[in-house]
C-alpha cells in the first residue's frame, strides 16, 4: 500500500462543498453561500474557498456569474459527464434516445401519475400553448421541454426523471433547431398525451408520446 499523503485545507474545503451538494443542501439553480460567509463558516481563508471554488466550476460542479454570485450547476461529476456526452451527441442519436425515454415516461405516468401532477403538466401546457400564440420561441422550447420533463417526473421514477433532466439542455436545442413552434397551432399530440395521462391509459399515453416524435423532421445524421 501507498503512503496515505496530508490533505491540503482547499481539498478539504472542496470535500465539504461536494458535501453539501450531495447532501441537497445546496440545489441545482441555488447561489452558494457569498466567499466571505463560506470562509467565515469552515473556518478557514478566503482565499483557500475562493480556489476551491475554481476546482469545483472546472469540475462542472459550480458556475460563477460576474457582479452575481456562484451558482450550482450540477451536484456531481456523473451528472457532468452525462451532459458532456449529450452535448456532442448527434441530433439524431438524441432523439433515438428521446423516443426510448419517452416511451417508457409516458406508460409509467399514465398510471403512477398524481393530482399534483396533473396540475404540474397542465400549467406547462398552458405555458407552451401561450408561448406559440405570443410567437415567443424560447418561452416555447422551455415550457416544451418542461412539459416533457414534468412527463417522466409524473412516473415517479427517480432514475427515469434524473436522465431526462441531464439530457435537457440537448432537448432544448432539437426543439428550437427542429421549429416546433412553427406546428404548434395545428398540433393535437400534447393534449392527446396529457388527456391519455389524465385518463390513466397507457396504451393512448405511449401512441400520443410516439406521434410527437414522429411529427419531427427527418433529423440529420
Amino acid at each position: 500500500m501507498k503512503r496515505v499523503g496530508r490533505v491540503s485545507i482547499v481539498d478539504t474545503v472542496i470535500n465539504e462543498m461536494r458535501g453539501e451538494l450531495a447532501r441537497g443542501t445546496w440545489q441545482v439553480g441555488d447561489r452558494i453561500p457569498p466567499e466571505d460567509k463560506l470562509a467565515e463558516t469552515l473556518g478557514v481563508s478566503r482565499l483557500s474557498i475562493r480556489e476551491a471554488v475554481r476546482v469545483l466550476v472546472h469540475a462542472g460542479l459550480l458556475t460563477t456569474r460576474q457582479g452575481d454570485g456562484t451558482y450550482v450547476t450540477a451536484t456531481d461529476e456523473s451528472q457532468v459527464a452525462l451532459r458532456r456526452h449529450f452535448d456532442r451527441a448527434r441530433t439524431a442519436d438524441i432523439l433515438e434516445v428521446r423516443r426510448g425515454l419517452d416511451i417508457v415516461a409516458a406508460r409509467l405516468a399514465a398510471t403512477m401519475r398524481t393530482d399534483d401532477d396533473l396540475a404540474s403538466l397542465r400549467e406547462a401546457m398552458e405555458r407552451r400553448e401561450a408561448a406559440g400564440r405570443a410567437g415567443d420561441v424560447d418561452a416555447f422550447t422551455d415550457a416544451d421541454v418542461d412539459f416533457h420533463l414534468r412527463i417522466a417526473e409524473a412516473s415517479h421514477n427517480q432514475l427515469l426523471s434524473d436522465l431526462y433532466r441531464n439530457m435537457s439542455d440537448a432537448l432544448w436545442e432539437t426543439v428550437k433547431a427542429n421549429q416546433c413552434m412553427d406546428d404548434a397551432g395545428d398540433d393535437p399530440f400534447h393534449t392527446s398525451l396529457f388527456e391519455a395521462v389524465r385518463a390513466g391509459d397507457p396504451v393512448a399515453a405511449t401512441a400520443a408520446a410516439l406521434a410527437i416524435l414522429d411529427d419531427y423532421p427527418e433529423a440529420e445524421a
